[in-house]
């Protein structure tokens, strides 16, 4: 289903330059969630976006993970342009909320690929991360692991190859999360490049 065109970014104050809007993507079972909360935690010019989701909270998910609602909750914050972008994925709606990061700030956007594309259309400057598994054989481990249906692995599975063709598209960055502190910090380091060239 064709997503809506929402309105673009709320323009920032112009005597400051914008914020950076880091979009990290990737699919199911790369450890995005887990990646983007150590992000926030360890760098305070980063402010974590919660998405939000028409997806059940799965079983022992953190509440924080996104902003669960229902199917007509998050129809009617489409109809009224809430979303900076939305996508339907495997049967569930998932959405970033518009928002501008406090001054100073960067904003740190934890969504897939469909997502980092709308993003794209809207800030050209987007830095676009696209995090995988460091093998298929892991990712499956991980899917499994966190309780997830076999046939929605198998769903997950073949997305996520064309997941990568996407990302590859858009340019964006692949980091393998084969450790959690290595890939953390080599995603740092390549924010750390950007906010140096853009300020």
């Amino acid at each position: 289903e064709a997503s809506s065109e929402p309105p673009s970014l709320p323009p920032s104050d112009p005597d400051r330059p914008p914020g950076l809007i880091i979009v990290l993507s990737g699919p199911g079972g790369a450890g995005k969630g887990t990646v983007a909360r150590r992000l926030s935690q360890i760098d305070d010019r980063l402010v974590l976006s919660r998405s939000w989701t028409t997806r059940p909270q799965r079983p022992g998910e953190p509440d924080d993970a996104y902003t669960f609602v229902d199917a007509a909750t998050f129809a009617t914050a489409v109809d009224e342009g809430r979303f900076l972008e939305w996508a339907e994925f495997l049967g569930h709606r998932y959405g970033t909320p518009l928002q501008d990061p406090p001054p100073g700030s960067d904003l740190l956007l934890e969504i897939d690929v469909q997502g980092a594309r709308q993003v794209r259309s809207r800030r050209a400057d987007a830095l676009l991360l696209f995090l995988v598994a460091p093998s298929d054989a892991a990712q499956l481990e991980r899917l499994r692991g966190r309780g997830d249906p076999e046939d929605h692995v198998r769903q997950r599975i073949e997305e996520a190859r064309r997941e990568s063709d996407a990302a590859r598209e858009l340019g964006a960055r692949t980091v393998v999360n084969d450790d959690l502190d290595r890939a953390v910090g080599e995603i740092r380091s390549i924010i750390e490049l950007e906010r140096r060239r853009v300020r």
